[in-house]
């Protein structure tokens, strides 16, 4: 009887699970503001609990905080919106050029695909049936205005729940500790909350100082070296870090087609990578884990299969949600005894031993 109770349970979480990824994989446009509003939120609350300090009410000091993080990003549109609009207007005679300056690398790529359709007819059987419709998929143009578009709806939708957040105060905590009848109850998940919200934010804040210190010697590295739009460049390393272990291979290959476009000389147009790439290794390897590795006691495996997920999930916005999210995730399964197991998994190596010890 108790097996297949324990079974039924099982059977349940299973199905729960699933369901709940299926919710969240159609309701993007719906969950994801609401999840992008509340760490905009947990980021902020500290900052503005320290302005009221000084005698600013809540709605006040949460209002300046969200005013500044909308300038932030209108800032960041702004001087790099008009250049990203022009190289997807230009993304096929950029293509055109890039394939010309490589021709001589994709001549032997070319010389072997040419023998694989040759194979491929020769052993094709002849058919009369009917003939393959393509249908034309949107222009790249539009597809970008779409993304765009959907970006700033969400961004906007967040922002505005984040204000109404910071506005309430404490009024959230209150709320959470009323609806626990236990003051053992009570007390753990306040304690969960601020826990959250001290990690969570310290975690965002550290985040953001790195990635806008890379982002400035990238773009003042590529300057130097003769880089059209090094500024633009910067601007990207500052966004696409916030991507782990993915946004670096993005940002240096995104280069490295820029730097082979503008130089003549495919060798040093190789140098705009490498100094990209070796920046970017430094801060992932050095400053990172040195700044927030105590803060951030993850391992690397489950960082990479939770930033997987939910990439295939959401894109390339679950990603950028993706360790926030597992970060929360931890927090809450250390708090609670059921989920220790899970939260043990979660851990890096090092507090895995620690553990066990």
């Amino acid at each position: 009887m108790r097996s297949d109770i324990k079974s039924l349970r099982r059977s349940l979480t299973i199905l729960t699970t699933i369901a709940i990824f299926a919710v969240v994989y159609f309701a993007r446009d719906l969950v994801l503001p609401v999840m992008l509003g509340f760490l905009f939120a947990l980021t902020l609350s500290p900052i503005n609990r320290y302005l009221q300090k000084f005698g600013l009410p809540a709605a006040v000091s949460a209002a300046f905080l969200i005013f500044l993080s909308a300038l932030s990003i209108g800032a960041v549109v702004f001087f790099a919106g008009d250049t990203v609009r022009s190289w997807t207007e230009d993304a096929p005679s950029i293509a055109r050029e890039l394939k010309h300056k490589l021709s001589g690398v994709t001549e032997a790529i070319d010389a072997v695909k040419d023998a694989s359709s040759q194979v491929e007819e020769m052993t094709a059987a002849p058919s009369d049936g009917p003939q393959e419709v393509v249908v034309q998929q949107p222009g790249l143009l539009n597809s970008a205005v779409t993304v765009v578009a959907s970006s700033a709806t969400s961004i906007g939708v967040a922002l505005i729940l984040a204000l109404f957040l910071l506005s309430s105060g404490d009024l959230f905590y209150i709320k959470l500790v009323r609806a626990f009848p236990k003051l053992s109850e009570k007390k753990k998940a306040l304690a969960t909350v601020y826990d959250i919200e001290r990690q969570v934010s310290g975690y965002l804040l550290t985040i953001t100082a790195i990635n806008a210190g890379l982002g400035v010697s990238v773009g003042v590295a590529l300057w130097l070296i003769g880089l059209e739009y090094a500024y633009v460049w910067g601007i990207a390393a500052f966004l696409l870090n916030y991507l782990p272990i993915l946004g670096g291979i993005a940002g240096t290959l995104l280069v490295a087609v820029h730097a082979i476009i503008f130089f003549d000389s495919l060798s040093f147009a190789l140098v705009a990578p490498l100094v990209y790439q070796t920046l970017t290794s430094i801060e992932a390897q050095f400053i990172t884990p040195y700044l927030i590795g105590k803060r951030l006691k993850l391992n690397i495996v489950a960082v990479f299969l939770t930033v997987v997920l939910w990439a295939w999930l959401w894109g390339v916005a679950g990603a950028l949600v993706a360790v926030p999210f597992l970060l929360v995730f931890k927090i809450i399964c250390d708090k609670i005894d059921e989920l220790h197991i899970i939260a043990n998994f979660l851990s890096a190596a090092e507090n895995n031993a620690r553990l066990s010890g």
